[in-house]
């Protein structure tokens, strides 16, 4: 058979999951090194762009089409659907959102994967040549140690482009079970572990001189979780080809000198840290406990990542019960005084299959429901639910606001510079000088849209003067906090 693997982006949306570096679809090189040597597997990406996709499904007589889709590119997987059942080309979708939606993904697919797929892709590929492809199939959480899986085909380029970065997993699940987040349903709440020397096997065919690290969760929550990560941190220094990595991990990582030293030893230079918020009660209500319990010390677990080098890329969530629109502005000043290197200011986003999603559902504050074609404005850049303190339509302006200073104030090099200072590591600056050029571009990027939505002027208001300070706070000033 030929299989073509699908990553489905849609036309004129854009957001955190379009715009920034060419990243991996790492799912889909999970299930390429599954494929046996009797089959042929192309991966087709359309964050390289949409345009040459049915071209290359008219043209390349393919046997199987596998689709993955998160929720905001559904639609355009549906439109893959349609464009195989019109060419009789069997096909079939799997994912977060297939497996939150499996009823309306069924009713686009000939078939839907629900769960991870490592186990019950050989029978997937085994239906399919024997054209007896079942409607459904369910998958079950991986034994990623005893037998290999979670391993992608590092050698498969896709046929549209070409990634900046490569891709490595190794381990799959979180314990932690935010309310808006889909992976403790989707890969269990137990932390599952590739085999070391299996990582280091596929870490050393990597060609790419950088890689994401995809775990959800590098470091874990106990002292069982840290003491594996330092015995992975020591493998790399020992075997590992040198190259520079960023992963996600909980900010507990900052209070363990041993793992940030092994961790920038192998390579490390900034981790990916679920800030979220610094109002204790939205932690709460996020169901993020591991942050609760750190709030006061975020400070020293800021200045731990630092000092061994690695660089702190903040995430925070705007939204909850408890926000205002006054609390973009105060996230963005607060995250600049803590010491972040790289600050991220989302919208908070109700995924399906995920427990706010199901409150927000029952209790009717969602406002974006025309589904399927709603899905493409879940995105994290647009309020798509009622909040509690203030309009959809304020916390949008108040985080276009940032957006727009984030789009016109010279900041990059700046902020660069402080990293230098802090780590003392210019492989550690310039890995901030690049990201916060990523977040910038993603600033222009959305301006038009931005300014469509709201008028290209913005008002004087105190949340401005903020806004502001964030992006001109200096160096001495930084440093005396």
């Amino acid at each position: 058979m030929r299989i073509a693997l699908i990553n489905p982006v849609v036309d004129g949306t854009q957001g955190y999951h379009t715009v920034g570096s060419f990243i991996p679809q790492l799912g889909l090189q999970v299930l390429a090194q599954l494929v046996p040597d009797e089959h042929r597997v192309d991966i087709i990406d359309e964050v390289f762009g949409t345009h040459r996709t049915e071209i290359f499904l008219q043209q390349n007589g393919y046997d199987l089409v596998g689709v993955t889709s998160y929720s905001s590119t559904a639609t355009r997987a549906y439109e893959i659907a349609e464009h195989c059942r019109n060419r009789k080309i069997p096909c079939i979708m799997g994912g977060s959102h297939a497996s939150a939606c499996p009823e309306e993904a069924a009713r686009y697919f000939d078939s839907v994967a629900v769960g991870e797929c490592d186990e019950v892709w050989p029978e997937i590929l085994r239906d399919a040549a024997g054209r007896q492809m079942k409607s459904r199939y369910d998958g079950t959480l991986s034994d990623l140690e005893t037998h290999h899986f979670g391993r992608a085909n590092q050698s498969l380029p896709p046929l549209n482009g070409r990634y900046d970065v490569a891709a490595i997993q190794t381990s799959r699940g979180c314990p932690v079970g935010c309310e808006y987040c889909s992976v403790t349903r989707f890969n269990g709440a137990l932390i599952r572990r590739r085999a070391i020397a299996d990582i280091i096997e596929e870490w050393n065919q990597i060609s790419r001189p950088f890689v994401f690290v995809v775990d959800d969760n590098f470091f874990g929550i106990g002292a069982r979780h840290a003491e594996w990560s330092k015995e992975l941190l020591r493998a790399l220094i020992k075997h590992g080809k040198r190259r520079q990595w960023f992963s996600q991990t909980t900010l507990n990582m900052g209070e363990d000198d041993e793992a940030l030293q092994l961790a920038y030893r192998a390579g490390c230079r900034g981790m990916l840290i679920g800030f979220e918020t610094f109002n204790p009660l939205s932690l709460q209500n996020y169901h993020k406990g591991i942050n609760q319990k750190h709030l006061d010390n975020y400070q020293d677990l800021v200045n731990g990542f630092h000092r061994a080098g690695i660089a702190v890329f903040g995430a925070f969530i705007i939204g909850s019960d408890e926000d205002t629109p006054e609390t973009v502005a105060e996230t963005a000043l607060s995250a600049v005084h803590l010491g972040v290197d790289i600050i991220q200011i989302t919208n908070l986003t109700p995924l399906p299959g995920t427990r706010m999603f199901e409150k927000f559902e029952s209790t009717g504050r969602l406002t974006a429901t025309n589904f399927p074609d709603d899905w493409k404005r879940y995105t994290f850049i647009e309020t798509v639910y009622q909040p509690k303190n203030m309009t959809a339509g304020e916390l949008d302006e108040a985080i276009y606001e940032l957006r727009r200073m984030a789009a016109n104030k010279n900041w990059v090099l700046k902020r660069a510079f402080r990293t230098l200072v802090r780590t003392r590591s210019i492989p550690t600056a310039l890995f901030v000088l690049g990201m916060n050029r990523g977040w910038k571009k993603l600033a222009r990027t959305l301006a038009p849209c931005d300014a469509q939505r709201f008028g290209a002027t913005l008002k004087n208001s105190p949340r401005l003067e903020k806004i502001d300070q964030a992006f001109q706070m200096n160096l001495r000033t930084r440093l005396i906090t």
